[in-house]
């Protein structure tokens, strides 16, 4: 009786796992809080780096400068204990030492030009040293603004990427239990979440999933291999051309090691295949005709090479 009262109880009741579309919807509402985050950080980032070497340049500029006014300061510094606390070229010893009212003209006008000569070094070294301050002062501050704003949104980030990862967890445990995605998408997919364009363009094959393959298509509704990851790759505004091995050509080449998601995995020595890489060694591809959109594995078909679209 008991456990029937707690069944009914309010708020005891048992929930039925989200489906695989409650959880992409879940996982598009924290990605557009991810994104705009993320594209502020690397905004935000670059231009934290661009103004700390700004800063390092300048330093390294103004490091003679600043020797110059040191070994300035010190020259001045000396001179003035000697030529007028005692030394042996002081007023006082011109004139006991001048033998004749010439000679001591002469001597009183080198100790003024040596002094004079000496400041307006001097005056020079700290105008320069005063500019050096006025310019470096803004990128200091500069630099310290960015700075704090630089960890300020890696917290964040890391703060969302933390919520993508249990969204990832009961993603993979809908698509573990759940027939919805059928034979076309059995397995999570993406299989992981990065925030990068190549996710978006893998998320976008894996939600055409059992479209017809048709020769020559590139969507909304039918594809073909090049027309699927063309129109991957168009959803997040990089255009590539309707041809596997076209697309071969206009991109730079990646390891197996280094594959991410959205990668391109082309097939067969005339590249004449392409799928998009979708994570944990599968790829979404359009496979021939009278076939659909699916996932499969990566090794499928003989792999030519893998590249990355930017």
């Amino acid at each position: 009786m008991a456990a029937v009262m707690l069944a009914t109880m309010p708020g005891t009741q048992a929930h039925a796992d989200p489906t695989p579309a409650e959880i992409e919807a879940q996982i598009d509402v924290v990605w557009n809080k991810l994104e705009p985050l993320i594209e502020q950080y690397n905004g935000v980032h670059e231009q934290y780096q661009k103004n700390k070497a700004q800063q390092d340049d300048l330093l390294a500029k103004l490091a003679p400068l600043q020797k110059q006014l040191d070994l300035g300061q010190i020259r001045i510094g000396a001179m003035a204990a000697e030529a007028y606390m005692g030394g042996q070229f002081n007023y006082m010893n011109a004139i006991a030492t001048s033998g004749s009212p010439k000679i001591l003209a002469e001597q009183l006008s080198f100790l003024d030009q040596l002094g004079f000569d000496e400041s307006s070094q001097l005056s020079g070294v700290n105008d320069l040293k005063q500019q050096y301050d006025a310019q470096k002062k803004p990128i200091d501050d500069l630099v310290a603004k960015l700075s704090a704003q630089d960890a300020e949104l890696a917290a964040q980030r890391q703060t969302i990427e933390s919520q993508l990862k249990d969204l990832q967890a009961l993603r993979a445990k809908a698509y573990g239990t759940s027939g919805a995605i059928g034979s076309f998408r059995p397995w999570p997919c993406p299989a992981s979440y990065a925030p990068t364009k190549g996710y978006q363009a893998a998320l976008f094959a894996c939600q055409q999933a059992g479209k017809p393959y048709v020769w020559a298509a590139s969507g909304p509704n039918s594809y073909d291999c090049s027309g699927l990851t063309m129109a991957a790759w168009a959803s997040v505004g990089v255009y590539m051309p309707h041809n596997a091995a076209a697309q071969r050509s206009i991109m730079p080449y990646v390891s197996r090691a280094n594959l991410q998601l959205g990668d391109l995995v082309f097939y067969y020595s005339d590249l004449h295949h392409v799928g998009i890489y979708v994570g944990d060694n599968k790829v979404m591809v359009a496979p021939q005709s009278g076939d659909y959109v699916r996932m499969v594995p990566i090794d499928r078909s003989p792999i030519n090479s893998y590249g990355r679209p930017a």
